[in-house]
Order: structure tokens, then sequence, then C-alpha cells
């Protein structure tokens, strides 16, 4: 089975798989779930995307399924996705009709803040507002601004990394690291406020239509609660001791912020190892992998953990 990623379709995140046989199929991430699988070594292509319309897209399997060249598609799949148009789409790029209807709708202007206090701008369509900050695993995030569609948010957007300097991307790796030792929440929350705060001064100066300024906080889901917050005395925390890129892995969900775990790990008798463990279960994001009674080999060193 291929590996889609991490997805937030509601508050109930899931594993999403995809096989020929099956299409696609959800494996649910809630608290206490435990995974077992093994991973076959290689990246390979997800496909592409058609865009439809508001809310309507086509997934399109990799005729080939090829390894991946560029990020998780390869050079075919890549060419023909509509999606990695939009992002030019503000400057005037051309985009097919479906994509433009997309972009066309309504759109949120973000303010997402990390656990290392890495603070981002960003966009999403209306009606995927707070899934689109689950999956990204924000700590805090405000809303700054309503855009009538995807061309204004994201104008906007650019304006904002120009004038204040808040860049458009947060580095997986780094929101990984951040969580093994998360900033309180109370300053995250203060930056994340002083953050939008002059956002929102930047954009009600400016001589532009098509937006509306707003002040709305995003609702973060309860199960990252306790990935997020800064660990109880005495309540060791580390770095998933293994890479996803082959072997095998055994976990057990605790907490989850975007596509990353706080796990603990079983052993061949199913009791956990002491310690929790920060795993990024985007990283399977491209991966053929098996399900079964597997386990995270855990270095033969532990004191280099703890």
């Amino acid at each position: 089975m291929l590996v889609h990623g991490v997805v937030w379709d509601s508050s109930s995140p899931a594993l999403r798989m995809f096989s020929p046989d099956t299409e696609f199929s959800d494996i649910a991430l809630a608290q206490g779930t435990a995974l077992g699988l093994r991973v076959i070594p290689g990246l390979w292509c997800l496909g592409h995307t058609k865009v439809h319309g508001p809310g309507n897209r086509t997934h399109v399997p990799c005729r080939s399924g090829s390894p991946a060249e560029r990020g998780k598609q390869c050079g075919a799949c890549f060419a023909r996705d509509d999606s990695r148009l939009m992002h030019d789409f503000h400057r005037g790029g051309s985009v097919p009709t479906g994509l433009r209807a997309y972009l066309m709708q309504p759109h949120c202007l973000y303010v997402a803040t990390f656990a290392n206090g890495a603070t981002k701008i960003g966009t999403a369509s209306a009606q995927r507002k707070w899934n689109r900050l689950a999956e990204q695993g924000a700590v805090h995030a405000s809303y700054v601004a309503h855009a009538e569609d995807g061309r204004v948010v994201r104008v906007l957007e650019d304006l904002v990394t120009r004038e204040l300097g808040l860049v458009q991307q947060v580095r997986s790796a780094a929101k990984v690291a951040a969580l093994v030792e998360p900033r309180a929440g109370v300053e995250l929350a203060a930056l994340n406020r002083q953050h939008a705060a002059r956002v929102r001064e930047l954009l009600g100066g400016l001589a532009m239509t098509g937006y509306a300024l707003v002040e709305e906080e995003w609702d973060r889901p309860a199960l990252a609660d306790r990935l997020c917050m800064v660990r109880a005395e005495g309540g060791l925390r580390h770095p998933y001791p293994a890479a996803f890129d082959g072997g095998g892995h055994g976990l057990r969900v605790h907490s989850l912020s975007g596509a990353i775990a706080l796990a603990g790990l079983p052993d061949a008798s199913g009791n956990e190892v002491e310690g929790s463990f920060v795993a990024d279960l985007g990283a399977l994001k491209g991966r053929r992998i098996e399900f079964g009674p597997h386990t995270t080999e855990i270095p033969a060193l532990q004191d280099s953990l703890f």
C-alpha cells in the first residue's frame, strides 16, 4: 500500500493509503491507535490531481508506478498536476478552468505559530480553513483577513512576507525538533497574537479592495494538546530513534499535531519502553508499507536517548 500522508478531513485524523484494488482507505489515528508496519525501501510517485472546482477534484494514480523524482511525484505526473499552477495565478499565470473556479472562491489569510516560536503567513480556502491549520501542525494560529478570492489572498500573503518578513513555509524537520522541547503555550499564544496584530495593522493601511480584516483565533484539535504542551516534570520525550525509509516500526499514538505524533514504543510483549517519542508520520508519505506485528528497534545504547 502507498502512503499518501496524514489527513485531517474532520477532527479525527487518519493515515491515508492507496492501493490499485481499493483506491483510497484511511487508518484512523485516534489516541491509543497502535501502528505496526514495515517500510519497503524507496520513494514512489503519488500521481497527480485534476481540479474541477471548489471541493471537487480527482486523484489520478501514476500510470507507471514510478519512483518519485520531484518531491513526491515523477516528472510526468508533476507536469500534469493542476495544483502546482496555483502559486503563480496571482502573478498572471494561466490555469485550467477547474482550478480557476477553485481559486476564485473566498480564501482566508492566517498567521500560524509553531512549537519553537517560528511563525508563518499562509492561505487557505474558506471551506478548509480549519483543516489546513490542523494539517500544518500549528500550535497557535489567528485568521487576519478574509479575501474574496485566491488571487487577492496571495497578493496579501506576498505583501506580508515582503514588508514584515514572515515566511510562507516552516520545514517539517524544524516542527519535529521543536515538539521535543516546545516553548510554553502562553508564550506562543502571545507571540502569535503579536504577529497577527502587526499583519492587521499593515493590511489596514492599504489602498486595496477585495478583503476584510478579521480577528479570529483558530481552535486547535484536542488530540494535539498533549504534544504541544511543555512536558511534565520527569516526562521523558525524545526524537523517534529510526528513519521511516525502511525496516519495521511499531508505535502507539498518544497525541498528534499535523502529521507529527507523540508516541509510545511497544516492545515485543506489547509493553511500552520508558518515555515518549516524537515521530514525523509525514515521512511515510510516498512510501510503500505493509502492516503487521512490527516493532521499532531501539538503539542498544539507550543511555544516548535518555
